[in-house]
């Protein structure tokens, strides 16, 4: 599948340079932050390439790592990088120890840019990050800005005010190829050692227009920014999409903070929110927001997990507000299928464009098949199968990993195509609907249970919206496998039995055992951690085995 076809420049550094100087963004507040930053595209141009200059007297090789939160320094970081033509690592600072010295070793990192504080909010959450300057060398942007003096600031400002843009092409940025790394992300390493997924600016970039064809997003549009840049979504929903496009974006640096998104939110009238299931859920259980905080959002999209029915339902009672989901993967840059509203016109999109329940239609110049992963065979509408996508956004490929990226990345007939390891079907209208991770079933006496099914059947009878659980399968001597639950909240077997049968659960796909815990376990994307759930769901199902608690 190519990429989407566009006049646009094909490289983030080209696009980028070439939207600062656009004529009709001068003078607008572009990138502004929690901290009070607030900077118009030629001031942001200006602060990406003093970084870049900084950066490429510090930093000789070509992967950089960069350990920050989502704020305005922090875009004007990954800008500079890209200016560059080298890579960004953004990483994951709510990962494990282990998992971030992976991804540094992985990726050959040799220098780490980071905040001075940002390191302490770290240190304050109990986060040690003593060990960073024995991985890497460590650069804090504060003492890069105090050397930065006031007449480099005032002539690079007013090289960007004056020059025109393919001048200061030629003056600031690194030629690169379109299939150059852009970027590498890392997985949260649940499953094994996180693999690197390699984005390319061509992949980005056809991710952005697919998004911008299909939203038709507007300049006087304000996006809010506060998902991590770590994750793909944050990255190129919060990031790229508005910088590129001269769209005004608010970055805050904390998801969990949905009073302070709120605040935000009303004072600089943003009309876009991007979130995940688990972060709009605060957004309802806060009752110091009021609903006219939220009143000038035009879109509200979730992704990154499946939204969950009862915070779909309970978000459009409280703030009036539909919340569109959609679907993707860091391995598609991230965007692949979203719900619209109906009255979005787009070409070739039938009238229909928003079924509840469903992750929407591909994007624009994307496509989804369903195959059967035992024969191969492409399946018809309403049968489940494994998920497939094709598109200009589906990655380069896993870091270092020809063998892995072969298997995900198999070519049918002339076109490549993304093994998602997820199982969901097309709908006659053609329509995306998620079933599961094909990781996430129990096998049990011979049939694959999904896990997922039956944590949707315990919300539903629970009719709890501060309930957080996760079901995960555990080794059983007589069955194969069980599932255990793992809760915030109480849960009585004995009463949810009768309950989730009449749901439509069968006797096989009843938990075996319920488990309290203080929380569940979370991604930094606010994701459950399933790898993390079922190590716990182990310990405690031992304990138990051993002591007979329960």
């Amino acid at each position: 599948m190519a990429a989407l076809m566009t006049d646009k420049a094909d490289t983030i550094g080209e696009r980028w340079i070439d939207s600062a100087k656009n004529t009709a963004f001068a003078g607008k507040s572009l990138l502004l932050d929690s901290l009070g930053t607030d900077l118009t595209p030629l001031k942001a141009l200006t602060g990406s390439i003093i970084l870049a200059e900084h950066i490429e007297g510090l930093s000789p090789e070509q992967n950089i790592g960069t350990l920050l939160p989502t704020s305005a320094g922090t875009m004007l970081c990954n800008m500079g990088i890209l200016l560059l033509g080298k890579t960004v690592v953004n990483l994951n600072y709510t990962a494990s120890k282990e998992d971030i010295q992976s991804a540094i070793r992985q990726a050959d990192i040799k220098t780490i840019y980071t905040s001075s504080r940002f390191l302490k909010r770290l240190e304050a959450r109990g986060i040690d990050t003593s060990w960073l300057d024995q991985s890497a060398n460590i650069v804090i942007l504060e003492k890069l800005r105090e050397s930065t003096s006031i007449l480099k600031r005032l002539g690079t400002l007013l090289r960007c005010k004056f020059l025109a843009a393919e001048t200061l092409k030629k003056r600031f940025l690194t030629k690169v190829p379109a299939d150059t790394a852009a970027t590498i992300l890392f997985s949260s390493g649940s499953e094994g050692e996180p693999k690197g997924v390699i984005l390319s600016h061509r992949n980005i970039l056809t991710n952005v227009d697919q998004v911008m064809k299909l939203l038709n997003l507007q300049p006087d549009d304000v996006i809010m920014a506060n998902l991590p840049l770590f994750h793909a979504f944050g990255l190129t929903a919060s990031e790229f999409l508005p910088l590129l496009e001269g769209i005004t974006v608010i970055c805050h640096p904390d998801p969990t903070d949905a009073l302070g998104t709120s605040q935000l939110i009303e004072k600089h009238k943003v009309t876009l929110l991007f979130g995940t299931s688990t972060f709009f859920r605060l957004y309802i259980r806060n009752q110091k927001i009021a609903p006219e905080m939220l009143s000038s959002l035009r879109l509200t999209i979730a992704g990154a997990e499946k939204l969950q029915t009862e915070v779909r339902d309970e978000f459009h009672r409280k703030f009036d507000k539909i919340i569109l989901e959609g679907y993707g993967a860091t391995e598609t840059a991230p965007v692949a299928s979203v719900n619209i509203p109906d009255f979005f016109e787009v070409e070739g999109y039938p009238e229909v464009k928003h079924k509840p329940g469903s992750v929407g239609l591909p994007i624009p110049d994307t496509e989804v098949c369903i195959i059967d992963p035992e024969t191969e065979e492409i399946l018809p509408a309403g049968e489940s199968g494994m998920i497939h996508i094709s598109g200009g956004q589906v990655m380069e490929g896993y870091l270092d990993n020809p063998q892995l990226s072969q298997e995900v990345l198999p070519e049918i007939d002339g076109m490549t195509w993304y093994v998602t390891g997820d199982k969901g079907y097309l709908d006659e209208d053609g329509f995306l609907y998620i079933e599961d991770r094909y990781s996430r079933f129990a096998k049990i006496g011979g049939e694959m249970i999904s896990l997922g099914q039956v944590e949707t059947a315990i919300r539903r009878v629970s009719d709890d919206l501060d309930l957080e659980l996760v079901a995960v399968n555990v080794p059983d001597r007589k069955k194969g496998e069980s599932i255990i639950v793992l809760s915030n909240r109480p849960l009585d077997q004995k009463s949810l039995r009768p309950r989730l049968l009449e749901a439509g659960l069968s006797n096989l796909s009843l938990p075996s055992a319920y488990f309290l815990v203080d929380e569940v376990p979370k991604l930094g994307t606010g994701k459950t951690d399933f790898g993390t759930a079922k190590k716990l769901a182990l310990r405690i199902s031992e304990v138990d085995t051993k002591y007979g608690k329960k």
